[in-house]
């Protein structure tokens, strides 16, 4: 699996051992990356995980929505220094371009071979790959931190960056803030009953088409804030996008298509497991991931929780 960018944890042992003993310190550390790795894919993942269980329209571009996010996140940050700025700009900028991409490209294909929406898609991330080099430029970047989000956190003795520390929170808070949304709103109300029965909504006289454009547009905001993110912790490139993808699949056919609470399951998994697979694995950790996924497929296909739940 695409490691995410891996920065890795603060090593506190070459050896994760000290005196024939686990270094509880080193598992802290990984622990704690692990849930920041995991969170983060949470905001990847759920706006994934909703816009297939609502539409049942899987794209392929949705790593690229987050790459395009992570190069706007840069841009807002180089021209006006305000780091908090590229968090409303990035989401924004990239929600309005996930509107207008289900409006005039996947809404037309709606009805049709599901073949036709996954060719679609995959051309679109090819588009965007090449339209962020051309915007941006082949070369590496990342999105430059505030002062006072360097040097780390003492955590039970434990060193940690202050940075992984507030990503931590912050992708916490919205994951709950999504949480809240689908089970106490109208609009949750709405897409939940849209996971199960598509012509029960249109039957209220609700229209399923703004349904299906809101959906997409969160989802796309969605992975424009978590590529802010992942552009802090890691290096930007135009092939970010294949990565990002990668984990995101691995994190919804874990936790079960369509299942928000399962792509949140799914993502804490697959963070914590590539934080210590990267560690005491590093050889293969790449086959870990991927180990889990077959795993969860043989002994239960639909995923570890089911579509809507």
């Amino acid at each position: 699996m695409a490691q995410m960018g891996r920065v890795g944890p603060v090593n506190l042992a070459d050896d994760g051992k000290e005196g024939g003993r686990v270094n509880l310190n080193l598992i802290l550390t990984n622990l704690l990356y692990g849930l920041t790795l995991g969170s983060t894919l949470i905001l990847i993942s759920s706006g994934l995980s909703l816009t297939f269980g609502v539409m049942k329209v899987f794209s392929f571009a949705h790593g690229s929505l987050a790459m395009l996010g992570a190069y706007i996140g840069y841009s807002v940050v180089e021209m006006t220094g305000n780091f908090w700025l590229s968090f409303l700009i990035a989401p924004l900028a990239v929600g309005c371009l996930g509107l207008l991409m289900e409006y005039f490209t996947i809404r037309p294909l709606y009805g049709r071979d599901v073949l036709h929406i996954i060719l679609l898609t995959v051309s679109l991330a090819m588009v965007f790959a090449n339209m962020v080099i051309i915007v941006w430029g082949p070369d590496q970047c990342t999105v430059m931190l505030p002062d006072y989000f360097k040097g780390f956190v003492i955590i039970f003795g434990t060193p940690y960056p202050r940075f992984r520390l507030f990503v931590l929170f912050f992708s916490a808070a919205i994951a709950l803030l999504i949480w809240f949304c689908i089970t106490h709103t109208r609009w949750g109300i709405v897409v939940r009953a849209g996971m199960h029965s598509i012509e029960t909504v249109s039957a209220f006289g609700i229209n399923i088409q703004r349904v299906f454009t809101f959906v997409f547009a969160i989802g796309a905001a969605l992975a424009a804030m978590a590529g802010v993110i992942l552009g802090s912790m890691r290096v930007i490139n135009s092939e970010m996008d294949l990565d990002i993808l990668n984990s995101a699949l691995i994190v919804v056919v874990i936790g079960g298509l369509g299942s928000f609470q399962g792509s949140v399951l799914g993502s804490l998994l697959i963070g914590v497991a590539e934080a210590f697979s990267a560690q005491f694995l590093p050889g293969v950790s790449k086959f870990t991931i991927w180990g889990i996924m077959v795993l969860v497929l043989l002994l239960k296909p639909e995923g570890l929780l089911k579509e809507g739940a």
